[in-house]
């Protein structure tokens, strides 16, 4: 990331009271140029009113048009929220309860452990406690243009070994998400897209916005993402698969989203018309599940929790409810503390959390009485430029090693075809004198592979824009021949979408000699 001088636009803050929009403008100008973002769009709801609504900046580097309040982001997990609700309506209809089985809509549902299949309850897909690993099965529908249909993903969640002890243990995931977009399917007889279009997208006076960026009427205002291509900032392909919809498929403008946290912050109602009953939303804001809240530190906070859809916190003795989504250039957070009826929308179109936490924290803090008590742009800066140099740092001794490797040859011959239980098959194979793997179901898992050391290789991606190089580890059988295929990410930053931890690949096909 570029580096910028400490002192750029240090903002006047001082004394108590709400960021005045001039206030806001300073902060979010700032965040852009720390932390090298194109555009960012803010939404500030509080006592019933969006009192701050803006865009920032370029919706594209190619385009150089400017980021409006109604400009369209992909608000990705933020979605969440609107999954657990269509089930709390649907369980106002007494169609279902959040402790009715999933296989009772889902015969074919099952999970690596029979005991949790029967025990595992509507309310389980939602709150992230299967005991299966952080991401597990993600790289089904990520990245894109994959071959995995929704009935794949459902079928292979059989798979998959769990990490923990059902209900012990936090660890996020989205597949269960897209089985919960499922239940609501076979429940009501529609598409999750149109269920969300028309129970909430509508009712909200929001048509325009779209349960995916496929279904988006109007396109002529949508963010484009960006990322690093060889340390250039540059828009990159925009990454979703519509499988997955129900985890991550909503796109919006923080105008479009100020009416859905207007109904949030009053009992789910939106002028005359009642979008979410008080029940449900006091039941999908309620803790489920545990997460690690580490010392209470600059907010006091005393707990860390999963509810439906939502994480719950507490923040100087106030509840927050918040949800963060990241796609592929770009992320978004929701932070809302319903006791000040307070929200905050953040939404931006590069590759970099810490932008939207700066501007959030900092509005925050000014209905909070912390104003000017914590520079949050510069306290995010050092933490981002601390993790970058250690991932340089570990990419630059692996392509040392590499370097060091050239001319090589490598010990064992690792060419055949592997096979994995729920990602398939994998080909390790040599192309015009370079060494390759081509994944068969998820084509953009292809790249070059290059002699580390021992019996591990480098995968380098060929799209580059995923920065999810991996080493490759061969595992040998008595005979001293590649059997087995291990995969790890290389750089600590790698989205944990790319779950390579959970693959355990078997050769399948000796390569003939």
């Amino acid at each position: 990331m570029k580096r910028y001088l400490f002192l750029l636009l240090l903002l006047p803050f001082c004394g108590f009271g709400q960021l005045s929009s001039v206030e806001i403008d300073q902060l979010v100008e700032k965040t852009l140029k720390t932390f090298d973002v194109p555009g960012i769009a803010v939404a500030v709801i509080k006592d019933g009113q969006v009192v701050h609504a803006k865009g920032y900046g370029v919706r594209s580097l190619n385009t150089k048009q400017s980021v409006t309040a109604d400009t369209k982001y992909g608000i990705a997990s933020n979605s969440k929220a609107f999954t657990a609700a269509a089930l709390g309506l649907l369980m106002e209809e007494g169609k279902l309860t959040w402790d009715s089985k999933v296989s009772d809509f889902i015969p074919e549902f099952k999970l690596y452990d029979p005991y949790v299949t029967a025990e595992f309850t509507i309310r389980d897909l939602l709150t992230h406690r299967s005991g299966l690993g952080l991401g597990a099965g993600d790289l089904m529908f990520w990245p894109d243009d994959n071959h995995f249909t929704k009935k794949d993903i459902i079928h292979n969640l059989r798979h998959l070994k769990p990490v923990s002890s059902f209900r012990t243990k936090y660890d996020y995931d989205n597949l269960l998400y897209i089985v919960a977009g499922e239940v609501i399917e076979r429940v009501s007889g529609i598409k999750w897209e149109e269920f969300i279009q028309k129970r909430f997208l509508e009712p909200l006076g929001i048509p325009t916005a779209a349960p995916s960026f496929e279904l988006l009427k109007d396109k002529s205002n949508v963010t484009d993402p960006h990322f690093y291509v060889d340390g250039k900032l540059s828009v990159i392909r925009r990454d979703w698969s519509p499988n997955a919809n129900a985890a991550g498929g909503i796109y919006a403008s923080v105008n479009d989203m100020s009416k859905w946290v207007l109904a949030l912050l009053n009992n789910g109602k939106l002028g005359d018309k009642q979008i979410l009953s008080p029940n449900t939303l006091r039941e999908v804001w309620t803790p489920q599940t545990l997460m690690n809240a580490g010392n209470p530190g600059y907010y006091n906070t005393h707990f860390s929790a999963y509810g439906l859809g939502w994480v719950i916190n507490d923040v100087k003795g106030y509840k927050q409810v918040s949800h963060t989504g990241g796609l592929a250039g770009i992320v978004t957070q929701t932070v809302l503390i319903p006791d000040l009826k307070l929200g905050i929308l953040v939404y931006t179109n590069q590759q970099v959390g810490a932008a939207f936490a700066s501007i959030s924290n900092t509005i925050k803090d000014s209905y909070l009485g912390l104003k000017g008590q914590r520079d949050w742009v510069a306290y995010y800066d050092e933490r981002v430029k601390a993790a970058n140099k250690e991932a340089d740092e570990i990419k630059a001794q692996v392509e040392a090693e590499i370097s060091r490797a050239v001319g090589q040859k490598a010990p064992i011959d690792v060419q055949g075809t592997y096979v994995d239980p729920w990602f398939g098959e994998v080909e390790v194979k040599e192309e015009k004198g370079q060494l390759y793997f081509r994944s068969k179901m998820a084509p953009r898992i292809s790249g070059p592979l290059y002699f580390y050391k021992g019996n591990t290789f480098i995968a380098k991606w060929e799209d580059r824009s995923m920065d999810a190089d991996a080493y490759v580890i061969f595992g040998l059988d008595k005979e001293g021949k590649a059997e087995t295929i291990k995969i790890n990410a290389i750089s600590p930053l790698t989205d944990f979408s790319f779950d390579f931890q959970d693959l355990n690949f078997s050769r399948k096909i000796w390569k003939e000699k």
